[in-house]
């Protein structure tokens, strides 16, 4: 049982400080790209291991957990390298206050000499594979690969409280043949029933993020009956879902479609064309920022979004599905943000952390399957 944490995240931070406009305008990928590329080694950065991720994500993260044997604060994808953290070899790149993988410090530490990299929405991280014991609440998992990065892309990751990404995806998705942290979990026989789950609390006004069971289910966090669903790709946690209504009637995914569940995804994200709908239907204004903006008046008039997965409707109210900022005052922003992820079978629908915060969520490797029931 490892409780989860929570704290502001890179876009409340910079929006704050009146910032984030300027932030989207020097991340813009192409700009992006002009600036840092010609930082990279040319004999290495564009021929190591690579591996994809959306560094926009990050600008939403807003629950961690903390590893207290390296004193890292770490983000939970599900998905994703199988962990990489700061290292100390990263100096000028790696600035702010960021804790660091030290290697020299720990006798069971392992060095891979491979290069790795991964490819950002705007730049790549580049890094070095190696070994070590990770230290997760009370299990230890010997050996493990992990990543210590020695360059990061722009100021997101400075900006950033969190100091790595640990994955919770299949092999599929590694480097190499880096083993993604609970396949180790599980090869070394550490907890009882091949599971994790996640339970999100909701709202800002709290450090208590929720929790994360490694290896079990809490049944006092949700009632009702769990409903499973076959994973229908071994990479990221994806699903089919068969539509999307609004108010009862299908709006979207009318013909099916495929989603990832995801707790490092802090919103909703979907296809660009059909997410500028939704926002319409909501009644959700853009802003300059990025986000849109309802006016927290009209919530109770809005409608009812449901996402049918497994021929089973799981509905999220407007009080879900909008989220609330309260600084000087009280700001509605939509939970459904634009994200283009083409596939072979259509682009995907991410369900974040704006859709998990609703129910408890269940990732079951022994038998492929993601189970969902309504958190209390």
């Amino acid at each position: 049982r490892i409780p989860l944490i929570r704290f502001k995240s890179i876009k409340k931070q910079l929006k704050e400080k009146g910032e984030l406009e300027e932030f989207w305008r020097n991340h813009h990928p192409d700009v992006f790209a002009r600036r840092y590329l010609h930082c990279f080694p040319a004999d290495i950065a564009l021929s190591v291991g690579t591996a994809s991720e959306r560094l926009y994500d990050y600008m939403h993260v807003s629950t961690v957990l903390v590893m207290q044997s390296l004193g890292l604060i770490i983000v939970l994808r599900q998905g994703f390298f199988p962990a990489h953290f700061k290292s100390n070899l990263c100096n000028f790149f790696c600035v702010g206050v960021h804790q660091k993988f030290k290697s020299f410090k720990s006798d069971s530490y392992e060095h891979g000499g491979e290069a790795f990299s991964l490819q950002y929405g705007s730049g790549q991280l580049l890094g070095i594979a190696g070994k070590d014991t990770l230290q997760i609440s009370n299990i230890s998992i010997k050996g493990q690969d992990f990543g210590e990065s020695v360059f990061e892309p722009g100021t997101t990751f400075v900006l950033a409280h969190f100091d790595g990404v640990l994955g919770l995806g299949y092999p599929s998705l590694a480097v190499g043949n880096a083993l993604p942290v609970f396949d180790s979990i599980m090869n070394q026989n550490l907890v009882e029933e091949p599971i994790f789950s996640f339970y999100l609390k909701r709202g800002d006004d709290t450090e208590n993020g929720g929790e994360l069971i490694l290896g079990g289910i809490d049944h006092s966090l949700y009632k009702g009956s769990i409903h499973w669903v076959p994973v229908t790709e071994k990479s990221y946690w994806q699903i089919h879902m068969n539509n999307i209504k609004i108010q009862g009637r299908v709006a979207f995914c009318s013909h099916g479609c495929e989603a990832i569940v995801d707790s490092g995804t802090s919103l909703i994200t979907g296809p660009s064309s059909q997410i500028r709908r939704l926002q319409e239907y909501i009644g959700a204004s853009p802003l300059n920022t990025g986000e849109f903006l309802v006016d927290c008046r009209r919530l109770s008039s809005l409608p009812r979004i449901s996402f049918t997965i497994g021929h089973r409707e799981y509905k999220l109210t407007a009080e879900q599905y909008i989220v609330k900022s309260i600084d000087d005052q009280t700001f509605c922003m939509s939970g459904f943000q634009s994200l283009d992820i083409p596939t072979r079978t259509g682009s995907l629908w991410i369900l974040g952390d704006v859709f998990m915060s609703a129910f408890y969520c269940i990732f079951d490797r022994g038998n492929d399957r993601v189970g969902f029931a309504k958190a209390v």
